[in-house]
């Protein structure tokens, strides 16, 4: 087991003008399950591959332990990937696909066969281990896959986004089946993934990156609810959270045609910002209310059925803003109705609307 230092690890494609990955800096501990998170082409996938040794790194160091690895080959780093495409030999079968890397390396077949079997049996393939990988779902290629890197017993896990061509309900069960296997097996795991809801329901700790810039590295509760600034904010939740451009208006903002009290570090900051703030509040926060109460106007727009919840889209008058309310489901306002939607003073974040970073209140 190991821990893996990006130190100042910066990677510059050639013709191009901004690097991929700019200076990333970040220490994962032994044994934990971090996730790095982000739009396409953020660069989360250059920096597992630059960890793997499959990308160059132009600037910075990387360490794995206290060994530098930033110019080893891959094959001496001592690490296991687990790709989008599971890639499998369509003619071996599932016990001789897992054993390839071992037989490469000319472990003894009975440490192979033993090896084998106890992947298989961590994963729940026993009964396939003559089948050939074409006889499998894709759910249990990717679990092949995974016992392939298993019986290497490397110090490093790294996974590019392993779920991304499993339909929606198999990817709900494979991720908790990869979470819960880590955690037992207790080896580091840098896993890559695009989809934000999965990195909040497996990783210890997520890494959202924004044009090859990390910016912010936290718990899944610290990101939701303390978000660094305004990108990790609408990034992160499903649905995100609501940004609304405000103005001041002496010891509040307006958002809407509502008046919102904000603390004076808030009202300091938007001061300098030309009078301007970004409010930002997570739809469960905004609700509708009745017509004695303090509330925005607006008017619904979409109706979002989800079962137990219900999401407004809503927009607001002369404001070209839109905002996103969770309703309750059996008395949910129609289409195209007028409503008001209150929100909770406390629940309210503050971002400066020049540099996007959070105001600390």
């Amino acid at each position: 087991m190991a821990t893996i230092t990006y130190d100042r690890a910066t990677r510059v494609y050639p013709g191009s003008e901004h690097p991929a990955v700019d200076g990333l800096d970040l220490h994962i501990a032994d044994g934990e399950f971090l996730v790095l998170v982000g739009p396409s082409g953020c660069g989360k996938s250059t920096s597992l591959r630059m960890l793997a040794g499959l990308e160059e790194v132009d600037s910075g160091a990387i360490r794995i332990g206290e060994h530098d690895v930033t110019g080893l080959s891959p094959k001496d780093r001592d690490i296991a990937m687990v790709f989008q495409n599971y890639a499998l030999y369509p003619h071996m079968s599932v016990a001789d696909n897992m054993g390839f890397a071992l037989r490469i390396a000319k472990t003894p077949k009975p440490e192979i066969e033993q090896r084998v079997r106890e992947a298989a049996k961590l994963l729940d393939l026993e009964q396939y281990l003559d089948r050939k990988p074409r006889a499998l779902s894709g759910g249990q290629r990717q679990r092949v896959a995974m016992g392939r890197a298993i019986v290497r017993e490397p110090r490093v896990f790294l996974m590019d986004e392993p779920l991304s061509n499993l339909d929606a309900k198999l990817r709900v069960s494979t991720r908790s089946q990869i979470a819960g296997l880590q955690r037992r097996l207790g080896v580091s795991t840098v896993y890559v993934t695009h989809d934000q809801v999965e990195a909040m329901t497996m990783g210890d700790r997520v890494a959202v990156l924004h044009d090859g810039v990390l910016q912010q590295c936290a718990s899944p509760r610290e990101l939701y609810e303390r978000p660094a600034n305004a990108f990790v904010a609408g990034f992160i939740g499903s649905p995100p959270m609501n940004l609304l451009d405000c103005g001041l208006d002496g010891e509040t903002v307006r958002a809407g045609d509502t008046a919102l009290p904000v603390p004076s570090a808030v009202r300091e900051e938007a001061a300098h910002d030309g009078g301007r703030v970004t409010i930002g509040v997570r739809p469960e926060d905004v609700r509708v209310v009745g017509p004695g109460e303090e509330g925005m106007s607006a008017t619904v727009d979409l109706v979002e059925e989800l079962g137990s919840d219900v999401y407004l889209h809503c927009s607001l008058p002369d404001e070209g803003q839109g905002v996103v309310a969770r309703a309750e489901p059996r008395s949910a306002p129609a289409l195209g109705e007028s409503v008001r939607l209150g929100i909770r003073p406390e629940a309210v974040h503050a971002f400066s609307a020049v540099t996007g970073e959070r105001i600390a209140a």
